[in-house]
C-alpha cells in the first residue's frame, strides 16, 4: 500500500500548462497539438491529456503504441498520432487502435497500405535532420499514392538555435514537398519553431517542452509559465562542525560551524550529480545551497538563515532554463528525467 504523503512530491499547475498551450497556439497562428510521449515529459501523461483535451486540443503526439493506449480513453474528440510508426510487431495494437502511425520507412507504408487500405495515416518526411521520415526523394516518387494522409509533417533540426540559415532551407524544403503531396494538413514547428514565427505555423504545431514550461528561445520568456515545482521533505537536521565534511568522496569540507538538513531526493528521482555545487533550495526567500554531493535518494543542503526542523518541506530550485544552464543539462533531460517517487499534486484554479 502507498502512504498517503510520500516525502517527495511534485506540484503541477494545470492552469499554467492549458495558458502555455493557448500561447503557444497563438504565437503560431495555427491550431496547437500537443507532445504528451515520454508520460507527459515526466510529468503524467494522462494528466496532461485530460486537461489539454478539456481546453480543447485535439491532436496528441506519442512516441509508441503503448503509449497511445494509455490515453485513448481520454481522447474522445480528438486523434492521436503515434510518431515512431508501425513496426511489424506493431501491427495487432495498431490494426485495433483508434491512432494513426507516423509513417517514416517505405517498409512502414508498404504495410499500412496492405494491412490497412484507405485507414487515416500521418507521414514524415525528412527536410535535413537525418532522423526519422521518408526522404524527399520517396515521399515524391509515387510511393505514397492511394494513402489517406491526414498530417503530413518534418521536423526542424535547429529551431532552438538563433539565426541558424538551417531552418528557413527546411521550411522551404518542407513547403515544397507539402505543394506535391495531397494531405489533409501539414505541420512542421516544434516548441522552438514556433517561437521563430508565424511562417512555421502550417496547419498544425506540435508543441512540447514549452508546454510543460521550458523555454526554447528567447521570444518564449515572459509568456511561458512554469508548470512543476519540485518539493522534498527534510528527514533530519544535523550540526557540522568546521572541519567535517559531507556526503560520498567528502567532496565538501565546512569552514564554519552550519546546520545542514538532509532532504528526500536523489538522483534516482532525476535530481542529478550534476547538480553538486550548482543546485539550491529555498525556504520562503532563503537560499540553501546543496553541500557535497547527490546521492541516489539524499541530497544535503546548507540551511543557513532557514528556520526548519525534520519533517518541514523545501522547495527545490528546478525552473528549467535556470537549471540547464547551471547544470549543462537540456531542460527536456531536467523534464523528463523525474522519476516515479514523486507525489503529484496537481493545481487547477477554475475561472
Amino acid at each position: 500500500m502507498i502512504p498517503e504523503e510520500l516525502p517527495l512530491r511534485l506540484i503541477l499547475d494545470g492552469t499554467a500548462l492549458v495558458a502555455n498551450w493557448r500561447w503557444l497556439a497563438h504565437c503560431a497562428a495555427a491550431p496547437a497539438g500537443a507532445a504528451v510521449k515520454a508520460d507527459g515529459y515526466g510529468l503524467g501523461a494522462g494528466d496532461v491529456t485530460r486537461r489539454l483535451a478539456e481546453a480543447g486540443c485535439r491532436d496528441f503526439f506519442v512516441a509508441t503504441w503503448a503509449e497511445a493506449d494509455a490515453i485513448e480513453a481520454l481522447v474522445t474528440e480528438g486523434q492521436i498520432a503515434v510518431l515512431h510508426g508501425v513496426r511489424e510487431e506493431d501491427m495487432p495494437s495498431a490494426l485495433a487502435s483508434r491512432a494513426r502511425p507516423v509513417l517514416n520507412t517505405p517498409a512502414m507504408v508498404a504495410r499500412w497500405k496492405a494491412a490497412a487500405p484507405g485507414r487515416p495515416c500521418d507521414v514524415m518526411v525528412d527536410t535535413g535532420m537525418n532522423r526519422l521520415g521518408l526522404s524527399v526523394e520517396e515521399a515524391c516518387s509515387g510511393l505514397l499514392d492511394g494513402l489517406r494522409i491526414d498530417v503530413l509533417m518534418s521536423h526542424l533540426a535547429c529551431a532552438d538555435e538563433v539565426d541558424s540559415a538551417m531552418n528557413a532551407r527546411q521550411r522551404a524544403s518542407f513547403a515544397d514537398v507539402a505543394g506535391r503531396i495531397r494531405s489533409e494538413r501539414r505541420s512542421l514547428a516544434n516548441s522552438a519553431g514556433i517561437c521563430i514565427g508565424a511562417d512555421y505555423g502550417f496547419d498544425l504545431v506540435r508543441p512540447g517542452l514549452a508546454l510543460y514550461g521550458g523555454i526554447p528561445r528567447a521570444e518564449a520568456a515572459g509568456h511561458i509559465a512554469p508548470v512543476a515545482r519540485i518539493e522534498a521533505q527534510i528527514l533530519q537536521v544535523r550540526d557540522v562542525q568546521p572541519g567535517q565534511t559531507i556526503g560520498y568522496g567528502a567532496t565538501f569540507t565546512a569552514t564554519r560551524a552550519m546546520r545542514v538538513a538532509i532532504l528526500n531526493l536523489g538522483y534516482a528521482d532525476g535530481y542529478l550529480r550534476a547538480f553538486a555545487g550548482q543546485g539550491k533550495a529555498r525556504h520562503g526567500d532563503v537560499e540553501c545551497p546543496l553541500v557535497g554531493r547527490v546521492s541516489m535518494d539524499l541530497v544535503a543542503v546548507d540551511l543557513a538563515a532557514a528556520d526548519v526542523a525534520e519533517g518541514d518541506w523545501l522547495e527545490i530550485d528546478y525552473r528549467l532554463e535556470t537549471a540547464a544552464r547551471a547544470t549543462g543539462l537540456s531542460q527536456y533531460e531536467l523534464l523528463t528525467g523525474l522519476g516515479s517517487r514523486y507525489q503529484r499534486r496537481w493545481i487547477d484554479q477554475r475561472a
